[in-house]
């Protein structure tokens, strides 16, 4: 199949060069050394492939290697909707149509905004200044593809993860996880093809690339994640790159107020409306961006223990987490606080190293939860030009108490501090006569 391929591109390539001139036969060439990346790898024999649908580059590589490549007498492509959009999801559907496939669409959005958000926004989800998202949406992919592939017979999945990437370690967790005994197939990684290799074959195989920007972008309410791994160092983001946030020169020149309100740590209305999180997202998202708020652009570590520069846009986890965690100063005693601390940092490595259903993770989620009980309050904040500020605190839970703490007030007896002073400076009295 492969040397029919070859005669194919340079039967094509030698046309195109007699219209054209040199430069499609120069393109022949470069597509002969790219096909020469199928050669010599060892091909697995598969019937029935359940295979992880977006509609991106990769996936819709991933069809077309199983038909031309692999030989796969059945392919399923499952698509999950965790809240991209509609025209994410009918740029994948058109895309279907030239791939000549029917993905089955299975909704998840409810799950990932009524179990997997809130979640992290009880643990203050965040990875090196990313705030938990990518991560968690590939996991839980995996896990419908897995259960679904198995469901239906299907004796491999396949999914287009690179070998320089993360997702590649979170799939195949899950995978291994839901369906120990399928076979995994990740044709990007185990042709080591490249992001401009991927281009050059789907252009060839007749299918578009509607990507703006090398990399693409993964998309939620909670999170858009863009160009994983493809912004070089130095590189200038364009303005029409960002779905939500304006730049600081085009946000209004008055700041807006508004009023969030949460109970046991989860957001639950907003202006005094109560609404779910869906729907409080996609507003917080609209009108935090137009202030400007929630560009992030990091450097971060991967799994691989490698950095790159990675680009975000959140504008209402940007806003939730900051009253959340301000909420949670208020609420929690120091020792809850620090020991909290402790375990949002290893929730969030567990889930960004994909272990979302490793048990530790259970273990903690316990803590965190338990943790929210008292978590509840209203919040009123400025958002100005890129800025989020406090104005208003409101909770029946607080532990705020100036009528004690505050100098101003008499509240206590200070004298009675003297001699508890004495008791914690007695460690200090003995370390003082061994330095003599």
């Amino acid at each position: 199949m492969i040397i029919i391929i070859h005669i194919c591109i340079i039967l094509i390539h030698l046309s195109h060069y007699l219209y054209n001139g040199s430069d499609y036969f120069k393109e022949g060439f470069i597509m002969e050394e790219i096909l020469k990346k199928f050669e010599g790898v060892d091909i697995p024999s598969v019937k029935k492939v359940a295979v992880a649908y977006s509609g991106g580059v990769d996936s819709c590589l991933c069809i077309e290697l199983l038909k031309r490549v692999y030989h796969a007498d059945e392919i399923v492509p499952i698509m999950v909707d965790v809240g991209q959009g509609k025209e994410e999801i009918d740029t994948a559907f058109e895309k279907a149509n030239i791939l000549k496939i029917e993905p089955i669409v299975i909704d998840a959005k409810s799950e990932f905004v009524k179990k997997w958000i809130p979640m992290a926004i009880m643990a203050n989800a965040d990875y090196m200044g990313y705030p938990v998202s990518t991560s968690m949406t590939r996991q839980l992919i995996a896990n419908i593809v897995a259960v679904k592939g198995k469901e239906l017979g299907c004796d491999a999945l396949m999914e287009g993860s690179s070998g320089k990437g993360n997702d590649q370690y979170r799939m195949h967790n899950v995978f291994k996880l839901f369906a120990p005994e399928i076979s995994i197939l990740v044709p990007v990684r185990d042709f080591d093809l490249t992001r401009k290799e991927e281009e050059k074959l789907c252009e060839l195989w007749g299918i578009y690339v509607t990507e703006k920007i090398t990399g693409g972008d993964d998309k939620t309410l909670w999170c858009r994640s863009i160009a994983s791994g493809a912004i070089d160092l130095d590189q200038e983001l364009p303005d029409d790159l960002w779905m939500w946030t304006k730049a600081l020169e085009n946000t209004p020149n008055e700041p807006e107020f508004i009023d969030i309100s949460f109970e046991k740590g989860i957001p639950i209305s907003l202006n005094g409306e109560m609404i779910g999180l869906l729907e409080l997202l996609t507003k917080l998202n609209k009108i935090g961006g137009l202030h400007g708020i929630g560009k992030i652009d990091i450097f971060e570590e991967g799994i691989m223990n490698l950095k790159s520069r990675e680009i975000y846009e959140a504008p209402g986890a940007t806003i939730i987490l900051k009253i959340h965690k301000d909420l949670e100063q208020m609420c929690l005693t120091k020792e809850e606080i620090l020991f909290k601390k402790l375990v949002e940092q290893k929730w969030g490595y567990l889930v960004y190293h994909g272990g979302w259903f490793h048990p530790l993770k259970d273990s903690l989620d316990s803590y965190i939860l338990k943790s929210q009980e008292h978590i509840s309050g209203t919040y009123k904040v400025k958002l100005y030009k890129g800025n989020i500020e406090i104005i208003k605190r409101e909770s029946a839970s607080s532990l705020f108490a100036p009528e004690i703490r505050s100098i101003k007030a008499g509240g206590i007896d200070q004298r009675i501090s003297k001699d508890a002073a004495k008791v914690m400076g007695l460690m200090y009295e003995v370390l003082a006569k061994r330095s003599r």
